[in-house]
């Protein structure tokens, strides 16, 4: 589930630095995403 959000929010974050789509709130989503994304990679590991 993680893995297919980071994708979306990927390809949305390229779609608008290619169509300038929805300003700067995509890059804030992606920010969002990163972070999520190194969260869910420590608790997975520290649960080994």
């Amino acid at each position: 589930m993680l893995w297919g959000l980071i994708g979306l929010v990927v390809v949305v974050w390229l779609l608008g630095l290619i169509f300038n789509f929805m300003g700067n709130m995509i890059h804030l989503l992606l920010f969002v995403a990163a972070v999520l994304f190194v969260i869910n990679l420590f608790k997975g590991r520290s649960r080994r």
